[in-house]
């Protein structure tokens, strides 16, 4: 990525030589010009005596990273994309150390007072609301607001947003499919509170997960009811675990992991996902519906199941996502599966949930030697597969 303020050497994480999605877009580069120029929508911006720099929601860190001179604190719910500024930051000869860059989550206190104020539009209206509600009291009248993102990703509703939390708002003309957001923070626009975490109750047609208690925070798919796939997962999972050791592999908001220890309550169960907020969620949900005293659940934040040791799980449930921001892709699913291969003890199961059109079962085969379906419907198909003494044969 070529900017003003100079050239690296982007990747996405984990990184992979086969990936054609780049670690940065139109948008990034929209936003890095236009601070380059110096023409804030009160005046110039100097960013070398701005004061603190806040940078929201940096997909892959390129912003972060073509920032890093001016020290900013960059705030993302993905664990992916800190692992990637990371990355991105020592391959430029950067690093995270305190006098550079300040990386937090979504789930961290932001910083006291922030100067100017960065913010890549999220796919999630909700994440962007909650985030802009926990970011109003610590900008000032001078804070300098922009926002970016591709057009597709920027709508009345978003501009609406801003407007209600932090003050009056325009765009920029459109740059190769990019928009840029500037807004000028009222001291009274931020006067309420964030909604989330919503929570809501698991109806009856919910199969295991039924009369649950569910836990969202903000940015977690389908905030305020099952959603289908999850409900179809729900009526086919085994629960009788026998005391197994259990993962929720990109758990959301926790209830598959949930009912399973709902059900069986000497299940060891582990919930993942690379998303701060879900994996805030799913510990929400858990507690909201296991008693003190039972075996207590393990909730990790990061690449799938790669941080467990081989051969330590009997069952994995997944349902895999097919999106990375606004793209299609199986990528995310695909390294699931590989993970959970070497995760499984021999005899151990992965169960999947997803569209049909998705042709998992193929993948599965290839990767297992073996695939079954264990329900299906029009839109939905559950998979079963097994970890075998020896390493299938390439098909």
């Amino acid at each position: 990525m070529t900017t003003p303020f100079g050239s690296y050497e982007l990747t996405r994480f984990p990184a992979d030589p086969r990936d054609r999605l780049r670690a940065w877009d139109a948008a990034d580069e929209y936003l890095l010009h236009h601070l380059d120029a110096g023409t804030g929508e009160r005046g110039p911006v100097d960013l070398a005596g701005a004061g603190q720099i806040t940078i929201v929601g940096d997909r892959w860190g390129a912003l972060t990273t073509a920032l890093a001179a001016y020290r900013p604190t960059q705030i993302t719910d993905s664990s992916l994309a800190r692992a990637a500024t990371e990355a991105n930051l020592d391959r430029a000869g950067i690093g995270t150390s305190k006098s550079t860059v300040t990386l937090l989550t979504t789930q961290d206190a932001p910083p006291e007072r922030i100067d100017v104020l960065l913010v890549r539009v999220p796919k999630s209206l909700a994440l962007l609301e909650d985030q802009l509600y926990r970011l109003a009291p610590h900008v000032h009248a001078g804070t300098v607001i922009v926002g970016a993102g591709m057009v597709k990703e920027i709508h009345t509703s978003t501009l609406r947003l801003f407007e209600k939390i932090l003050g009056p708002t325009r765009t920029s003309l459109a740059e190769k499919k990019a928009r840029l957001i500037f807004c000028t923070p009222q001291a009274a626009a931020g006067a309420g509170t964030t909604p989330w975490p919503v929570t809501y109750t698991v109806d009856e047609d919910g199969g295991s997960g039924a009369g649950l208690t569910v836990v969202n925070h903000a940015g977690i798919f389908c905030a305020d009811r099952l959603d289908v796939g999850t409900r179809f997962f729900l009526q086919s999972i085994p629960t009788n675990t026998d005391g197994a050791r259990v993962v929720d592999l990109g758990c959301g908001n926790g209830v598959v992991g949930t009912a399973v220890q709902v059900a069986d309550p000497d299940a060891e169960v582990v919930f993942t996902d690379e998303s701060y907020q879900a994996v805030a969620s799913a510990r929400a949900t858990y507690e909201a519906n296991v008693r003190p005293g039972r075996r207590t659940a393990e909730f990790l934040v990061g690449d799938g199941v790669a941080m467990l040791p081989p051969s330590s799980v009997d069952l994995i449930l997944n349902n895999p996502p097919f999106h990375s921001h606004q793209a299609t892709t199986d990528a995310t699913a695909l390294r699931m599966f590989a993970q959970s291969r070497k995760a499984l003890r021999t005899g151990g199961e992965l169960w999947v949930v997803a569209n049909r059109h998705m042709g998992y079962h193929t993948h599965l085969r290839r990767l297992f030697g073996n695939s079954e379906v264990v329900a299906s419907e029009p839109k939905f198909v559950v998979l079963r597969a097994v970890k075998r003494e020896a390493l299938p044969r390439p098909m």
